[in-house]
């Protein structure tokens, strides 16, 4: 009897020591951080600058409507010379309380974390009229790159059009 429920302890002590970070640790705060900076700064304003700061150099990008982006430099044109050049301004909203953020380890040392969450994009229009255009869900890889925090892996995936419901 004391083996199963040493072995039910353990078990238990493993599922939690690897579960979702709580939303007031700092590594969870770090990363909603970086996400706001990469999608609230970068992305909703053309700031082209966040997206060369926080994207790592070996960038992968895979969009289940839009293809495999296989590079850095791929991944930032297609921003500037796309997004950024539409007839409305995109916006990307994270969906409140859907963020989960799962620490990497090597021997006890976080090295990355896995993100995942949902997201919805919007565009605003010249008359001033936002309306909503996609739901999806993410899971990205953030990986310490030289010390920094870095965008290393990104999936996009069960894009829902509104436009067309």
């Amino acid at each position: 009897m004391k083996k199963i429920t040493l072995s039910i302890v353990v078990l238990l002590f493993s599922l939690s020591a690897n579960a979702q970070l709580d939303t007031n640790s700092t590594l969870y705060k770090t990363i909603k951080t970086c996400d706001s900076l990469l999608f609230t700064i970068g992305f909703n304003t053309c700031d082209i600058s966040q997206f060369e700061t926080l994207v790592s150099d070996k960038f992968e990008f895979y969009h289940d409507k839009s293809g495999i982006t296989n590079t850095k430099v791929e991944f930032i044109t297609s921003i500037k010379d796309g997004l950024c050049k539409m007839d409305y301004k995109p916006s990307r909203r994270l969906v409140a309380g859907s963020m989960e953020v799962f620490p990497l380890e090597n021997n006890g040392v976080v090295y990355g974390v896995i993100q995942n969450g949902k997201h919805r994009f919007y565009a605003l229009d010249k008359d001033e009229v936002t309306r909503l255009t996609s739901i999806a869900r993410f899971t990205h890889l953030w990986l310490i790159e030289n010390g920094k925090w870095k965008f290393s892996r990104g999936l996009s995936y069960d894009h829902i059009n509104m436009e067309e419901k």
